[in-house]
Parts: C-alpha cells; sequence; structure tokens
C-alpha cells in the first residue's frame, strides 16, 4: 500500500487510513475483524476518539498484539486540565497503548494557543513519553487557518474531499508548506459522494494530506484496496465528475457528523437533513422504507428550539433544512411510489 512520511512528524503511514467512528455501530467482534483486515490489507494509520463510546475500546481488541506497528491518533474534547488528563489516561487504558501517536484536541471552540493551560498539558503529556506528536481537529476553515499559523501543530484534521473549494485546497497545500500533516476527514462528504475515487485523485496530488475513510463494511474496505491497487487519476475526465458533484452539491448542505445530536424531538437530524440528497445519490428505494418514512415524519414534531443550529460546527440552520427536507420526502415519495 502507498506510504507518505506524515508531514514532519517522521512518521510513515499509509495514504489511506481507517477513520473510527463507523465502527460505533458494529459489534465488538464484528469491528475487531474489520479492523484486523483493514491492518492486513495494508492499513497502518488509525484515527479514533475519546467520544466515539466504544470505538477505542474496539480497536485495543482488533489491533491490540500489533500496536508497534501501527500509529494510532485518538482525540480529547476535553475543556479543562482535569478533563484533559483524565482523558488521555483513559485512551491510554482503553487502547491497551503506552503511548498515543497523535494526540488531538477535538474540535474545540476555540484554538488552544502557546499560552493556554491546555496546550501546556499537551507539551507535558509529550514531555512525559504519553504522546509523541500534538494536533487538533477543526471543522470550520478559520480555526483550521489560526491552528496552522500558530506553528503550534504536527497535523491538522480538516474536512477535505473532491468538493473542497480552492479556498480549503489551499490551506492544504499551505500546511503541506509549513510541513504540517492534514488529515483529511470526511472524505466522502459524510456519504454523499458515493465513490472513494474522485476524494482519492485529488488528495492524492498532496503528499502531506491523508483521508481517514470512515469503514464500516468489508465492501468499504474492498472499494479502497481496489482503488490502492489501481490509484485514479486526475485526468480531465475525473476533473468534470469533481465538477459534476460540487455543481450539484452547491450551498449549504449537512455533511452528516452528527455533531448536532441528541435531538429532545428525537429526530435523527443528521439523517434527515439531507435526505433530499440522499434520495438522489444513493439507493433512494433504501430511504422509501416504513421505518425511513416514520423518521422523517418526526419532523413535524421539531419545535426550532435551535440547540442543533447552536451546535453545528458549520452553522447550517438545521431547523430549516429539516422542514425543506420533509417536503421534499413527501413529493418524492409520491412521485416514487
Amino acid at each position: 500500500m502507498n506510504t507518505t512520511v506524515f508531514g514532519n512528524t517522521g512518521l510513515t503511514v499509509t495514504r489511506s487510513a481507517f477513520g473510527a467512528l463507523p465502527i460505533q455501530r458494529l459489534s465488538k467482534a464484528e469491528a475487531a475483524a474489520l479492523l484486523r483486515r483493514a491492518w492486513e490489507g495494508g492499513i497502518n494509520f488509525f484515527d479514533t476518539a475519546r467520544a466515539y463510546s466504544d470505538s477505542e475500546e474496539k480497536m485495543a481488541l482488533g489491533l491490540g498484539d500489533v500496536r508497534e506497528r501501527i500509529v494510532i491518533a485518538t482525540k480529547t474534547h476535553a475543556s479543562t486540565p482535569e478533563e484533559f488528563w483524565a482523558h488521555l489516561e483513559t485512551s491510554l487504558a482503553t487502547l491497551g497503548a503506552g503511548y498515543i501517536d497523535i494526540y488531538q484536541f477535538h474540535n474545540p471552540a476555540d484554538v488552544p494557543l502557546a499560552d493556554s493551560p491546555m496546550y501546556r498539558c499537551m507539551l507535558e503529556a509529550r514531555a512525559q513519553g504519553k504522546i509523541r506528536h500534538i494536533g487538533i481537529t477543526c471543522h470550520l476553515l478559520a480555526s483550521a487557518r489560526t491552528a496552522m499559523e500558530s506553528g503550534l501543530y504536527a497535523t491538522i484534521q480538516y474536512p477535505l474531499s473532491a468538493l473542497s473549494d480552492p479556498s480549503e485546497i489551499a490551506f492544504a497545500r499551505e500546511c503541506g508548506q509549513r510541513g504540517i500533516g492534514v488529515i483529511a476527514m470526511k472524505a466522502l462528504c459524510g456519504g454523499l459522494l458515493t465513490s472513494a475515487a474522485p476524494s482519492m485523485a485529488l488528495l492524492r496530488e498532496m503528499p502531506h494530506v491523508v483521508p481517514i475513510w470512515g469503514f464500516q463494511r468489508d465492501s468499504e474496505l474492498d472499494e479502497v484496496f481496489e482503488l490502492e491497487r489501481n490509484p485514479p487519476a486526475l485526468d480531465e475526465t475525473m476533473r468534470a465528475r469533481i465538477e459534476k458533484d460540487r455543481a450539484e452539491l452547491a450551498g449549504d448542505f449537512c455533511r452528516g457528523c452528527g455533531y448536532c445530536l441528541p435531538c429532545a424531538a428525537e429526530i435523527q437530524i443528521n439523517m434527515c437533513a439531507r435526505m433530499p440528497l440522499l434520495l438522489r445519490r444513493a439507493v433512494a428505494q433504501s430511504f422509501l422504507t416504513p421505518h425511513w418514512q416514520q423518521e422523517m415524519a418526526r419532523i413535524e414534531a421539531c419545535t426550532g428550539c435551535g440547540l442543533c443550529t447552536s451546535r453545528c460546527p458549520y452553522g447550517l440552520d438545521a431547523p430549516r433544512l429539516l422542514r425543506a427536507a420533509w417536503a421534499d420526502y413527501q413529493v418524492f415519495a409520491r412521485e416514487h411510489g
């Protein structure tokens, strides 16, 4: 599998990495088997987080015996030093690891800078040998640029895909010039891109950018393995395909990250708000079942409280998107039976 030296970290990582958020939905045995198959297929870079419920535990089950042969990135969403140390010790124990290769602040409201207590915690953890490199995840470009310009972070995790606009690609390229490794999250744009090929073709042009594909099924691993064997080229045909996707997905759309949840009305906001796109870019019949009819109907109970909007890292007006999605769903369901 193709590898790269990741920024200035000195870590040699595979250019396709394993994003471990989706394995929360699998049983422990299923998750361990999927992780093991990824490693046996050549992947050596695995990204998880303390906030991903039992993802770290499942990673230990599947990969604990090969810990020294893989690169582990995890995250803390701590907001105080006390919470930081509790998260770090829990992650180390749960992962069964003596150290964490890349320890990341998980989408903080404000980027911790050199004089902040939280960043000093990172420095102390590194001095103690509990972490090797300091990273951060950001969903907003302004925050990501602040992290980049600070010079304090070895890695920055940011949403990058074939749909990324020129300013985001320019940011990624500048990170490379500064020796910063970029972890590309949401390379399939929350499932709205139905193939990994366009994003892989685009991101492979930047050797310091590594996408973490969110694996949940063997078929998803198979697709990436096949693309690794036959890397897609960023030729004119691929560029035209990318431009078509960008045109179709222009404007505000939900990436499916789930930071808006939970909803008091029990609406699956991260699925329902992007239903118009899922109906047209995936297998529509799988979203016209009685189950999804019931889930979409929950939108009628939305009070417009705005809590989801306040949590959204992209600043989306989720109640507005939900109302539009419900109206569209009803029309689409009538037309397509």
